[in-house]
């Protein structure tokens, strides 16, 4: 009997041995899986630097990449009409085989096939601020923005009549942000009771260009009592125009997005009102949940909001800090 009890002893301490082991091998693989550097490859529509949302978003990325240990290289095409070289780009991201791509589509179509290449080679895939159609990304974080689209139409129509012209000068035709945002201000206006809106200005994400076509749509449309602008330089083209044909008080504008030279079109008063995205939390929340998504499951769509910015509550303290997001 007491030989039976000693050998039971042996084999309750072998049995506790190999479960501490055990334990402690799966605590040091965890330490180690915790300390591995995420690499991750950030593919934006634009690396142009004058375009200030996407150098706010930038920020968010950098940011996020240092607070959770992250290696963050960023990739991109000089503008925003170039869907080939960022489908390029992306074939040469998948060869470098990084743990995540956050990409800001170029077009909701034609990226599908890449989007799905990358999944295909276990990347962890994030659509920020544009996405792709069909849900192809484990999470696509972005304002709402047929939302965002809906709120330029609702401010518009409070200072024009139900019969007067207007025209909306959008981006990149294809895109996921410039399909929703029309569609939302469309539908906004003609709910107010405004039906006569003009065929769509596209400004291929360009100031010069905007600009350009404005100047063209003034002089041909005598009687245009609005204009819509649907991104950054498509509100700047447009504003720059009215202001150098002289119509601040004949053509009401309402733009996207809150740069330095927004901000002195709105202090002037030829900028009605912006509707601010928040590209820096946009930026921060794609690596985060890059990182996330790893080893959980993450939100398939998220939010991060539109807020109306007017002259008279830009300087708001609440609206200041959004305005303005740079950090050292």
């Amino acid at each position: 009997m007491s030989a039976l009890r000693s050998k039971i002893g042996l084999y309750t301490l072998l049995l506790l041995f190999i479960v501490t082991l055990g334990s402690l091998a799966y605590r040091m693989f965890a330490n180690e899986l915790d300390a591995k550097v995420r690499t991750i490859i950030y593919v934006p529509k634009t690396i142009d630097s004058s375009i200030e949302f996407w150098e706010v978003m930038k920020q968010g990325v950098a940011t996020a990449a240092k607070e959770f240990g992250a290696e963050v290289r960023t990739v991109g095409t000089d503008t925003e009409l170039d869907v080939d070289q960022q489908i390029e780009l992306l074939e040469q991201a998948i060869k470098e085989k990084p743990d995540a791509i956050i990409l800001s589509a170029t077009d909701y179509y034609r990226l599908i096939p890449i989007a799905e290449k990358i999944k295909s080679a276990g990347i962890t895939l994030i659509t920020v601020d544009s996405g792709l159609s069909g849900g192809v990304s484990e999470s696509f974080i972005a304002t709402d923005n047929y939302e965002a689209g809906r709120k330029a139409g609702q401010e518009l129509r409070k200072y024009i009549d139900p019969e007067d012209k207007v025209a909306i000068v959008n981006f990149v035709q294809g895109s996921a942000t410039a399909i929703e945002r029309e569609r939302g201000a469309r539908d906004a206006l003609l709910e107010n009771g405004v039906h006569d809106v003009q065929p769509t200005l596209y400004s291929d994400g360009s100031v010069r260009k905007a600009y350009q076509l404005t100047i063209d749509l003034l002089k041909d449309e005598p009687n245009l009592k609005g204009i819509i602008g649907l991104n950054e330089p498509s509100t700047l083209g447009a504003g720059e125009a009215i202001m150098d044909m002289g119509f601040k008080d004949k053509v009401k504008l309402f733009g996207f997005d809150n740069s330095s030279n927004e901000v002195k079109l709105l202090e002037k008063g030829i900028l009605l009102g912006t509707v601010m995205q928040k590209p820096f939390n946009m930026g921060y929340l794609a690596v985060k949940t890059a990182i996330e998504a790893e080893g959980e499951e993450v939100e398939q769509i998220i939010d991060t909001g539109s807020v109306v910015i007017m002259k008279e509550n830009m300087y708001l303290s609440e609206n200041e800090k959004l305005m303005f997001p740079f950090i050292e």
